[in-house]
């Protein structure tokens, strides 16, 4: 019998994603973002979030889904990547779910637009509702990593 885990259910645009909790360091409303020069487009900038330097990525950017104007929905999902700390610009966060492990399916090549690389899996819940579930460490390469490595504190 397969293990539910917690899942953190996020949004951008009409699509659901998912990250498991224990993955995820706490999420913050959106706040000031410091731009940082010669970076990947979908690199915003770097927040001080209680003295700590985090980087931060717009992660309709980083699928290549047409940016939108930040609301008082919109999140940043503080994440630990191999190691560090990363926040995610989503449109809202605003659920947490138990799922199977065993509801999760092997990702079709393309799920709205977004590469199989950068997917776990997608789940179904219930009838008509599917979690696009992240594979995080591949959301953030190896190249990005080391260049995110020099933007923290």
């Amino acid at each position: 019998m397969a293990e539910d885990i917690k899942v953190i259910v996020f949004k951008l645009g009409v699509e659901e994603y998912g990250i498991e909790v224990d993955k995820v360091q706490t999420i913050e409303r959106m706040m000031p973002i410091t731009r940082v020069p010669k970076t990947y487009s979908f690199i915003k900038g770097v927040i001080n979030l209680r003295g700590v330097v985090i980087p931060v990525i717009d992660l309709r950017g980083r699928f290549g889904i047409a940016e939108a104007e930040h609301t008082d929905q919109t999140r940043v999902i503080i994440v630990a990547v191999n190691e560090m700390e990363v926040g995610f610009i989503v449109d809202s966060a605003n659920d947490v779910i138990d799922l199977n492990r065993d509801s999760i399916d092997t990702p079709p090549d393309v799920v709205g637009g977004i590469k199989a690389k950068y997917l776990d899996g997608v789940a179904k819940i219930g009838e008509d509702r599917l979690l696009i579930m992240l594979n995080l460490s591949e959301v953030l390469n190896k190249s990005e990593i080391v260049q995110l490595e020099g933007l923290e504190g």
